[in-house]
């Protein structure tokens, strides 16, 4: 969905990481792809989606855009990040594959009906949640989705 008062607008998350090269792999390996025109020694544009991009910056490079000190994500939630994927399948999946990477996990599944999560830590400690959307509940809010799935379940 494009908003009709910015369009085109782009978002780009930046993320401190102390061992790129290791990050980019450990990515790469959850099928997240890199913009090599805005990848260098001390970053990685990793692709989200079709106007959102992950930032892996080294801690130096992080520290050059912060004004304020790191926080130790290990310590400290400062934000919790989540993709969706395409199926129910592919949130086991690509957990499965984070777990695999040497990543570790936050939470199990979590199923609502109409949506179904994972979460895990990256290799750095930031909190990460894959998750699927049923199409016909993005399309609505919850409320809308529940109560027209109740609606079809009883009908009067």
């Amino acid at each position: 969905m494009t908003d009709p008062a910015h369009p085109g607008r782009m978002l780009f998350l930046n993320i401190p990481v102390a061992d790129l090269e290791r990050s980019k792999a450990f990515f790469a390996k959850l099928g997240f792809g890199f913009n090599p025109k805005f990848t260098d020694e001390t970053a990685a544009c990793m692709l989200v989606g079709e106007q959102a991009f992950v930032m892996l910056l080294s801690r130096e490079k992080f520290a050059e855009f912060a004004k304020l000190p790191m926080a130790d994500p290990t310590t400290h939630t400062l934000a919790l990040y989540c993709f969706s994927v395409s199926s129910r399948d592919e949130v086991d999946a690509v957990s499965a594959a984070a777990l695999a990477a040497g990543g570790s996990e936050a939470d199990g599944p979590e199923d609502y009906g109409f949506m179904y999560s994972r979460s895990f830590f990256d290799l750095d400690g930031h909190g990460w949640q894959v998750m699927w959307m049923d199409p016909a509940a993005a399309e609505q809010s919850p409320e809308e989705f529940a109560a027209s799935t109740q609606d079809a379940e009883n009908p009067s």
